[in-house]
């Protein structure tokens, strides 16, 4: 038996590495995290990751991949305070992170600058910058498609050289907490799930640092890489309290490869169609939703702006065009494409007759072709060359296409430093639910290097906590997964199924569009499946232990988000942000006036200022509300700021 001490190499035959502060992940956020560390002076670190060269940083992209940061070049006035403004504005954000996040976003950039992450310079000097989403000044950097994987290649090569120990093939499936603090963390070794009965690895730490990204496995309809899964459920199960779970970003995307269709893809005006699920009866779809041809070509051409669905933009917007998708894919169980050889509604476009905007900006572009692909490759060459790499020849090949989860702005409640309620445990990057309903485009990319920078403060600040674990604790914590281990092994596989499952039930009731009683009963049937599946569901090999655990998350994610916009409901929230919420007395059964009924009601912003959020409490869930803390107003003299600098960094 365990003396009530840590001070052990093994537990149950598992083996124990000690360190001070543990990285989980090896995305943009998580190298970000360990360089700074190492920068810092706290060099007893190592990483912890599924897969290096997994996860979303590095293997996502857009039409234009954004970095959002103060603005840099120019006349055009700006301020720490403007970017604060405006990062608050889109509700539901803690002032202090709107603070932080503008006070960092021109050191963090310019620290990837530095590593030869190459951002634009005009012959002067200066970054030159673009408006995004919900941006009302140029603040927007780009290096192209792949901005966050040249960010994480840089950070991964600095994290390289300084030889900091990173351990590949590490799933974490149990965050180590004693008493409200955290202590490490348990990972499944998927390098040895077939060389012992309990595959584990155990890592105890003073800090832990979550870098997991998002949930991005609890949707079937995803434009998050295949190998992003997120980690969110582990959290939740140690005692962390997530804020703004209803809050997600979707919009149309190609299902394979996932790849958002935004910019020049939708300004080429591509022909929208759908057929049945044996390829039939082909048709163009978006008139039967939309009914003025010259209103359908403007929609689908500011798809390229406003690629997010947004309630804002349903009523006369262009968001009916991702809704209209949706509906036909959940709805109508069709298939939808963008097919790029044929115009939209007629063989050959009547140029006098577009609108204005669409018009002046295809001239402007030299893009006046007749069909979509010639138009697309006089704006966008590499967009073409994108889909050609993975075998699609969009000169002669449909695209298929979905409405897919693209980010959550919600995750795990973090303070000022980005320490979640759990001593000592911190999230940043898409893990931290620090985002609001509105955030500028780009703005998730600076979140994850400022929510990074100010976990390495903390932790240069407060080098150990007094508490230690107990090694009773240790012990009970590490026979539960064990034990989950022994009942999950044995003759039938459904594994995979349920996965496919409960990921598809997620995209039609809890994407865009969302029914009360559709959220309930499919809350009621993950409640289910989360206390018998473990009696059910078998699997076959100790290889498939990996999926077990990446189920067992993907279902208490899935619980506590759908518990969190049942909540939200029965609160009187509304629609806003990516989701419409339909009134609980009407439903959506013709599609031929769907958006000439009053089935929902848009938020006018009454809640904006206050966040939920939700955690579990003996495996139940619950809820509470609170106000949203207002940016903060430091007027110190110069010289007190400077006293506590010296101090002690200003960090308390």
């Amino acid at each position: 038996m365990m003396t009530d001490g840590i001070d052990i190499d093994a537990v149950r035959g598992i083996p124990v590495k000690r360190y001070h502060t543990i990285i989980v992940g090896t995305g943009a956020a998580g190298y970000a995290a360990t360089d700074c560390l190492y920068r810092y002076g706290v060099t007893d670190i190592a990483i912890v990751t599924e897969g290096r060269t997994m996860g979303t940083s590095r293997n996502t992209g857009s039409d234009k991949q954004t970095y959002y940061k103060l603005t840099l070049c120019g006349e055009q006035q700006d301020s720490v305070r403007d970017m604060a403004k405006t990062l608050f504005s889109g509700q539901c954000m803690d002032g202090e992170h709107a603070l932080a996040e503008s006070a960092l976003s021109v050191k963090r950039f310019l620290k990837l600058a530095d590593l030869g992450v190459p951002f634009p310079t005009n012959r002067y000097g200066e970054y030159v910058g673009y408006k995004t989403d919900h941006d009302p000044k140029q603040r927007a950097a780009s290096i192209g498609p792949y901005t966050s994987r040249a960010m994480t290649q840089a950070l991964e090569k600095a994290v390289l050289a300084e030889s900091i120990p990173i351990y590949d093939q590490m799933q974490v499936v149990q965050i180590l907490t004693d008493c409200g603090v955290c202590h490490g963390v348990v990972c499944l070794s998927l390098n040895e799930l077939e060389k012992t009965q309990y595959p584990f690895q155990i890592f105890l730490s003073e800090f832990v640092i979550y870098a997991t990204g998002g949930p991005a496995g609890i949707y079937r309809d995803s434009v998050y890489p295949e190998s992003q899964h997120g980690a969110s459920g582990v959290a939740f199960i140690a005692g962390a309290a997530g804020e703004n779970l209803t809050e997600w970003q979707y919009g149309i995307a190609s299902v394979k490869p996932r790849w958002n269709v935004s910019g020049s893809y939708m300004q080429a005006l591509p022909r929208f169609i759908s057929v049945d699920q044996d390829g039939r009866d082909e048709r163009e779809f978006l008139q039967d939703y939309l009914k003025e041809e010259d209103s359908i070509l403007e929609k689908i051409f500011l798809k390229g702006y406003e690629w997010p669905f947004d309630v804002k933009k349903l009523e006369n917007g262009s968001s009916l065009v991702d809704m209209a998708v949706y509906l036909e894919i959940v709805k109508n169980k069709r298939r939808v494409f963008l097919d790029y050889t044929r115009n939209p509604l007629k063989e050959k476009l009547d140029y006098q007759r577009l609108p204005k905007t669409v018009f002046d900006y295809l001239r402007r572009v030299d893009a006046l072709y007749d069909l979509p692909f010639e138009r697309l490759l006089a704006m966008n060459e590499p967009a073409v060359q994108f889909y050609r790499d993975y075998g699609i020849d969009l000169k002669k090949d449909r695209l298929e296409i979905a409405v897919c989860a693209q980010h959550n702005n919600g995750g795990l409640s973090v303070d000022l430093w980005w320490q979640t309620n759990i001593q000592g445990l911190f999230a940043i990057g898409e893990a931290a639910g620090t985002h609001g309903v509105y955030r500028p485009g780009g703005s998730a990319l600076n979140a994850g290097q400022v929510g990074a920078e100010r976990a390495a403060l903390f932790i240069l600040r407060h080098p150990d906590k007094k508490n230690k674990m107990s090694g009773k604790i240790l012990e009970k914590q590490v026979n539960v997964l064990c034990e989950f281990t022994d009942k999950v092994m044995g003759k039938q596989s459904t594994v995979t199924q349920i996965q496919n499952s409960i990921s598809s039930n997620m995209s039609e009731v809890a994407a865009i569009l969302r029914k009360p009683d559709d959220i309930r009963r499919n809350l009621e049937r993950v409640e289910w499946l989360l206390k018998y599946w473990k009696k059910n569901i078998k699997i076959t090999s100790a290889k498939e232990l990996r999926e077990a655990f990446l189920v067992r998350d993907m279902l208490i994610s899935q619980r506590l988000y759908l518990f969190a916009m049942k909540d939200y409901i029965e609160q009187g929230g509304k629609s806003r942000g990516s989701a419409v919420y339909c009134q609980a007395t009407k439903d959506v059964d013709s599609q031929k006036n769907i958006f000439n009924t009053v089935y929902y009601e848009a938020d006018t912003g009454e809640k904006g200022n206050i966040i939920q959020e939700v955690y579990l409490k003996n495996g139940i869930p619950y809820s509470r509300y609170r106000l949203v803390n207002p940016i903060p107003e430091d007027e110190e003299a110069f010289e007190k700021v400077w006293k506590k600098y010296r101090e002690n960094g200003n960090v308390y």
